[in-house]
């Protein structure tokens, strides 16, 4: 950094160069919410916990969490926006950047990166006090700084976003084309074929409904005890938080494991490109598959489901376990006391599926295929988007990186 800009960095409080807001706080019980439901975010220490019928605050602010868990543990950012209109409980504290001094924007940054764990009280209940968050130093560059330092670390924040949502678009198509052709049975040319009665109701005639035991190799997890995490490891041990909405898994957070414990762990199964993992127990028949190019061991609790050649296809396969065939299977199972409060493999090998005819399962393969690749890589993408991020943030903050002198657009709303 510029001997110019040092001179410029000033040692001071978050109390400092926040206006605080906690005065305007109304917590609410949940019956009262219930009574109350209606369009406006009711937010809480880690963000939105209900909708209801009225707001106290009205445009950007930054909400800090005042108590939980999470101000230890940092799963969730203790930090975030709350825009337009809204309603906040007293487990967040409400702040905005004073006018010239400082940028929401870069506080939200620092407090990504900053740690505040001595300004924590409380050790069965973790507290961030206002007086204690007034009190949490930090080193503040000039104004324009700052905006130049938010810009750089919203654009990529920016691209995840837009990446997201194109994430979710497409995921919405495959399984849109999936319903329209194996749900609502209509497939091109379905105007010709009768409906018969099966297991699962109506379906095409030439269709037929075989168990997953048929169509699929079942590979349980071994049922050891967890090994230890190594920093030196040579393999993945997927974990239950590794399986998220949409079929995805996501390996920002990686178990690795040593080669000793990787080679007993994948004696059963090696996971592999178009493998699925079903998870057991908690978030029960929560779903993923591998993507291209990663290898894995399964972790306790679940499942590994390995489509067999010649009888189903990878696309297919996951499409139906996010489908709404699947939430009836698993609810039917369940009815019937076949799937209690955990799916394991007796209970996977039951699952009916319904199997097209002709080259129908090939034509959806050839189309949604790239679709789900094309979700894959916007993961892959994202997560080198977020290290790149990760990376920049504490050189940024701390000023290591000088961009005094970069010419940086910064938007108007930010000046």
């Amino acid at each position: 950094m510029g001997s110019d800009s040092t001179t410029k960095w000033i040692d001071t409080t978050i109390g400092g160069v926040v206006d605080i807001f906690d005065y305007k706080r109304i917590p609410l019980s949940g019956n009262e919410r219930k009574q109350r439901q209606g369009p406006y975010p009711y937010y809480g220490a880690s963000g939105i916990i209900d909708y209801i019928d009225d707001f106290i605050f009205d445009g950007r602010h930054l909400l800090i969490a005042e108590d939980g868990e999470n101000l230890n543990s940092r799963k969730l950012p203790v930090a975030f926006f709350a825009q337009r209109k809204f309603w906040v409980n007293n487990h967040a504290h409400i702040v905005r950047a004073k006018n010239g001094v400082a940028d929401d924007h870069f506080l939200f940054a620092w407090f990504a990166q900053a740690n505040i764990s001595g300004y924590i009280t409380g050790a069965a209940q973790p507290k961030l006090s206002q007086a204690n968050l007034k009190r949490i130093e930090l080193r503040l560059p000039p104004l324009p700084t700052q905006r130049k330092i938010a810009s750089i670390l919203s654009a990529y924040d920016d691209l995840i976003e837009n990446n997201l949502r194109r994430i979710k678009i497409l995921e919405e198509m495959a399984q849109a084309l999936y319903r329209e052709w194996f749900v609502k049975f209509r497939f091109p040319g379905h105007e010709k074929v009768r409906m018969v009665d099966s297991p699962l109701g109506k379906i095409p005639e030439g269709w037929e409904v075989s168990l997953m035991k048929d169509v699929v190799e079942v590979i349980d997890c071994l049922h050891s005890k967890k090994p230890e995490a190594s920093e030196e490891g040579v393999g993945i041990l997927i974990q239950l938080f590794n399986v998220v909405d949409g079929g995805k898994l996501d390996f920002s957070r990686k178990y690795m494991i040593s080669e000793n414990d990787y080679v007993k762990w994948t004696s059963r199964i090696e996971v592999s490109e178009g493998d699925c993992v079903i998870t057991n127990v908690g978030r029960i028949a929560a779903v993923a598959q591998m993507p291209t190019g990663v290898k894995a061991a399964l972790g306790r609790n679940m499942t590994g489901v390995r489509p067999i050649a010649g009888k189903l296809t990878p696309t297919y396969l996951i499409e139906y376990l996010l489908s709404p065939h699947m939430e009836d299977e698993v609810r039917r199972k369940k009815d019937a006391g076949a799937i209690m409060d955990s799916l394991n493999v007796r209970g996977i090998y039951l699952l009916s599926v319904p199997i097209p005819c002709g080259t129908l399962m090939h034509d959806f393969e050839a189309i949604a295929r790239p679709i789900r690749r094309r979700v894959e890589l916007l993961v892959e993408q994202n997560y080198n988007l977020r290290q790149t991020r990760n990376l920049l943030l504490p050189k940024l903050i701390s000023g290591e990186l000088d961009v005094s002198d970069l010419d940086i657009y910064i938007p108007e709303e930010a000046a």
